[in-house]
């Protein structure tokens, strides 16, 4: 059994690694949050210590970690997304290996700065990147692989997720510190086409305002036209007669693939992965949070 730690238990994303946590046999000593809304723990936890005061959370962490019959093995991050840099680094500096919630972080650059402290700390950063574990979109992949080297692909990425009028309003509408809609919403959709159509040669944005973006990017295997949004109205009428809160469709060349489902179920997969030692890490992130980084500050 590894022992865990938490930044983020009030947040949205917190209760699917609450749950992979407990999933895959491990447990949770220690969280922390500055919201205390966090009766979600009852459920996994109870037992796990929690912090509204940050120090008094770095403090616990440092003398739990200083202590090798207390050591806590991992810390998961799932802070707001401008945080997680420094939330990798606290877990990394105090010997964890650390599990961050997607985007790794906003800025390329910060990439290089924790892969130098991976080495020093001989520690490992996870990041989560679930859609690589979609069964469906695994099977995608297979096919795709073995056309490849015979065609050049051309593919509709569509991503509508709505999101009521809270998300303007909380830091998931500010980007300075979540990276606007490409990042939030749209990164684990970019690291997706990429491992399955190889790396971005071109890119370009055709519309982008606080709800909905959407361009182009040429791939080494392919051309895709996509669209991020989280506006209710660009749900399609199949969606909406289905009752289906989002919808999420992929078609390449002449198959199409909706994954709406099972896409907020594989966590535990992941979690799994990564304490049997496959976990997606840096060097999986980088090619994504270069290309979103991209899009939004229409760098070349």
């Amino acid at each position: 059994m590894k022992h865990f730690a938490l930044i983020g238990a009030a947040g949205y994303i917190a209760p699917r690694h609450l749950k992979a946590i407990k999933q895959s046999g491990n447990t949770l000593v220690s969280a922390f949050d500055l919201h205390d809304s966090v009766g979600i723990l009852d459920r996994f936890f109870p037992d796990a210590d929690f912090f509204t005061n940050y120090e008094r959370f770095e403090r616990f962490i440092y003398q739990r970690n200083s202590s090798s019959q207390s050591h806590i093995d991992y810390l998961t991050v799932c802070s707001p997304n401008h945080l997680h840099d420094t939330h990798v680094r606290l877990g990394l500096l105090n010997g964890m290996d650390v599990v961050c919630e997607k985007p790794l972080v906003l800025f390329p650059h910060n990439l290089d700065l924790l892969e130098k402290l991976e080495t020093e700390t001989n520690r490992k950063v996870n990041t989560i990147m679930q859609l690589r574990y979609h069964p469906e979109l695994i099977k995608l992949k297979n096919i795709i692989d073995v056309k490849k080297k015979e065609k050049r692909f051309s593919v509709d990425l569509k991503y509508i997720t709505p999101r009521g009028n809270w998300y303007h309003n909380s830091w998931k509408g500010d980007s300075e510190k979540s990276g606007g809609i490409v990042t939030n919403i749209g990164i684990h959709l970019f690291d997706l086409l990429i491992w399955l159509y190889g790396n971005v040669d071109k890119y370009k944005v055709l519309y982008d305002d606080n709800s909905k973006i959407s361009g182009t990017l040429s791939l080494k295997n392919a051309d895709v036209n996509w669209l991020l949004s989280i506006d209710k109205n660009d749900l399609p009428q199949k969606a909406i007669d289905n009752n289906k809160p989002s919808y999420r469709v992929i078609v390449s060349d002449d198959i199409e693939l909706e994954f709406s489902e099972g896409f907020t179920d594989l966590h535990t997969k992941v979690y799994e992965e990564i304490l049997a030692g496959n976990g997606m890490g840096i060097k999986d992130a980088r090619p994504s949070i270069e290309l979103v980084y991209k899009l939004r500050t229409n760098k070349t």
